[in-house]
């Protein structure tokens, strides 16, 4: 019978064979899996020909196959499969926007009553590292006191003034994550494509600003911890804009704590002493293109 409400994956375990629907958003995140993404079994077994307009996928099987295992116990058959879920990658290699699952599936059937009368419903979970890889990113940017300890009261500024700006990115139960800011734009209106606009942090992870004369901007070594990055940026206004505003806007992302920086993902100062680019991790290769323009994006 079916499930109420309906659950991501749902089995129904028949006298030969299992039939197991899986909603097509089975994450919950609004983004549908493709039909072929999914496979049952060790033997990769394909969905019934899917409807592109129903919202569910279904498999239909018999209970030894699919490479399907049988545990016998004193009381029951036990069948085990699961449900694999692997992501194609995307247009870019160098990104990944999903993560694979497994979710075990099984079948109990008594061994001393009548199977045929009704089955009995399985149990499954899909891992929960794998639900909270697919949880969405909770990203902030904030303005900080001077001992980077809470979050400034006032946003007002004058001109010689330090910008201490923190970025952050939370998410329960996710795997450990490392924070970088690819861009930052500063504009004279909230329409961050308007003009005048001075992107003070670009080429991804290049912070401009500091090669500036007479700026103290720069990445604040070391991060309180990977998944936070903070910087200066020396206060500013626009030439001839008679306006007391800056609206800044970030493109912040993360990439896996365990993945060193690269050039894709950096942080970057220029060191007026040394007169060099300089990272805040990883070697000084990774910004060389900060002064040639030639960054590689990433996205």
């Amino acid at each position: 019978r079916a499930l109420s409400p309906r659950p991501a994956v749902a089995v129904r375990c028949q006298e030969g064979q299992l039939a197991v629907t899986v909603r097509r958003d089975l994450f919950g995140t609004g983004r549908p899996v493709r039909a072929a993404e999914l496979s049952l079994g060790t033997a990769s077994c394909p969905p019934l020909s899917p409807n592109p307009a129903q919202a569910f996928v279904t498999f239909v099987a018999a209970l030894h196959e699919c490479g399907s295992t049988l545990q016998v116990s004193p009381d029951s058959l036990i069948y085990r499969t699961t449900l694999f879920y692997k992501p194609t990658r995307s247009g870019n290699p160098l990104i990944v926007r999903a993560t694979p699952a497994e979710v075990p599936i099984e079948c109990h059937y008594p061994r001393r009553s009548n199977v045929s009368s009704g089955a009995v419903r399985p149990t499954w979970a899909p891992f929960r590292s794998t639900v909270a890889a697919e949880e969405r990113l909770r990203f902030s940017l904030r303005l900080m006191d001077d001992e980077w300890s809470r979050e400034r009261l006032s946003n007002g500024f004058q001109l010689g003034d330090s910008l201490r700006l923190q970025a952050d990115v939370t998410s329960e139960g996710h795997v450990p994550l490392r924070l970088f800011v690819d861009r930052c734009v500063a504009t004279a209106t909230p329409d961050r494509s308007s003009s005048p606009r001075y992107a003070f942090i670009d080429l991804g992870g290049c912070l401009v600003d500091s090669r500036a004369e007479d700026t103290g901007s720069a990445f604040v070594s070391p991060r309180p911890r990977p998944e936070s990055l903070r910087f200066l940026v020396d206060a500013f206004k626009f030439a001839g804009d008679a306006g007391n505003l800056l609206y800044i806007s970030c493109h912040l992302r993360v990439s896996p704590a365990a993945q060193a920086p690269n050039p894709w993902n950096k942080a970057c100062s220029f060191s007026k002493a040394s007169g060099l680019w300089a990272p805040l991790e990883g070697s000084a290769a990774i910004c060389s293109c900060c002064d040639t323009g030639s960054c590689p994006s990433a996205a």
